[in-house]
């Protein structure tokens, strides 16, 4: 049977946080928007740090203004790294709220891996599915404006599920055998809550990546170029004996999770 696969959108495939620290150039001002020097991932919360009570929004700001500090969609993805205070945040997303079709404004983030996927998936007839949970903007709907995007950058007749919720639940309902994310948070719920497997794209300095990780079987890798590197070599063996998830967990340097054993 052709493996399952879902791939996270933001921070794996689409280059989210470059567009955002520009968005956020505008509203606040370069200099709020400095890249913190030690990952926010590598804290136990992953909590963005905080700001200075100056970088509020001042209670004399404009009623229009503050209302739109106070108000955010709900379920977006926090923003780690930058340097922004939770209200600065929350008038940051309404901000893209109401940018015409703003999904489809990003960049790739390694050039032509949508395109590269494509061409692996289709070459050894995977099942990919696409998971978000981005926010609604103006213009189309955030799942259409994703099917666009991937279009757009060589991967036809997308499937994408705009989510919320435990990635290991959706993973489970839907019969998943990989999940491809950028976030330990995610990757853990997939290993708890499912038999899949998890893959998490660490692009971050090694030392920082959360200990957890590989004793608990999720595979880490530094790019998604690496990760379909991976994965076709699992296809490549797959009239080997051994199952699929023994091969991915034999490519990645995995041992079996203590919850398995």
């Amino acid at each position: 049977m052709p493996l399952r696969i879902a791939f996270d959108l933001d921070g794996v495939l689409a280059d989210m946080e470059r567009e955002l620290v520009r968005q956020a150039e505008v509203l606040f001002g370069e200099s709020m928007t400095r890249r913190l020097q030690t990952p926010a991932a590598a804290t136990p919360t992953g909590a963005p740090a905080a700001t200075p009570a100056a970088a509020e929004t001042p209670a004399d700001a404009p009623a229009d203004q503050q209302a739109a500090a106070e108000t955010a969609p709900e379920n977006v993805p926090p923003l780690l790294r930058l340097k922004l205070s939770s209200r600065q945040q929350r008038r940051l997303w309404r901000h893209v709220e109401s940018i015409e079709n703003f999904w489809q404004t990003l960049e790739e983030t390694e050039p032509g891996i949508v395109q590269r996927l494509a061409t692996v998936a289709a070459e050894c007839r995977w099942e990919v599915i696409f998971l978000t949970k981005r926010p609604q903007s103006a213009g189309a709907t955030a799942q259409t404006q994703t099917q666009r995007w991937l279009q757009s950058k060589g991967f036809p007749i997308p499937s994408v599920y705009v989510v919320q919720g435990s990635r290991g639940r959706i993973a489970a309902a839907l019969g998943l055998d990989i999940v491809v994310d950028d976030r330990p948070e995610n990757c853990l719920d997939i290993v708890v809550d499912s038999k899949a497997r998890a893959i998490l794209v660490w692009r971050d300095d090694q030392k920082h990546l959360p200990a957890a990780a590989k004793r608990l079987g999720i595979g880490v890798v530094s790019s998604v170029a690496e990760c379909l590197d991976i994965l076709t070599q699992v296809d490549a063996e797959s009239r080997q004996s051994t199952g699929v998830m023994d091969r991915v967990r034999r490519l990645l340097g995995l041992k079996e999770p203590a919850s398995a054993l």
